[in-house]
């Protein structure tokens, strides 16, 4: 089995991966937009304006999974001015070099006092072999509808 998704509009995901898109893009595998015509952007929630669906709970953790990742990487950003530039480099050098920058960030984290962020969050292991295969549209749709099921039905237990 190939280690990614090879896409026939040429885009790269890793096996088990999915990239998170806004509502612009379609539902396909590998590519994981929020649901159309229903609640997405943060402030559209508040204590008083709580998610009343599978729908709309999806689409606030999705939302709140998009903001996290562009403040980590608007971090790495700023910490390591090489990431600001232009790349010069081949895909597979941006990624090691990516990698080593979240490397020494966390070392940095680990021995030293951080502006950036006051904890470290560390998260437990989760299965993400998806078994699907690039042409699997509705295969995709069902299992981003299976995860906001999954995620109401355990709404009770988390805190967003």
């Amino acid at each position: 089995m190939a280690d990614t998704l090879s896409r026939p509009d040429g885009l790269q995901i890793p096996k088990g991966k999915f990239y998170l898109r806004d509502a612009g893009y379609a539902c396909r595998p590998g590519i994981l937009p929020p649901f159309r015509k229903t609640r997405y952007h943060l402030n559209e929630f508040s204590v008083k304006h709580r998610p009343q669906n599978a729908r709309e709970l999806f689409n606030l953790r999705h939302s709140s999974l998009r903001v996290t990742t562009e403040r980590a990487f608007a971090a790495l950003n700023n910490r390591f001015k090489v990431l600001d530039q232009k790349p010069f480099h081949t895909f597979d050098p941006q990624v090691k070099l990516i990698l080593a920058c979240c490397i020494l960030h966390n070392w940095i984290l680990g021995w030293g006092e951080d502006e950036f962020f006051e904890e470290v969050v560390t998260f437990d292991e989760v299965e993400t072999d998806h078994g699907m295969d690039a042409g699997d549209n509705d295969a995709w749709k069902v299992k981003r509808q299976d995860w906001a099921d999954a995620m109401w039905e355990a709404r009770d237990n988390t805190t967003i």
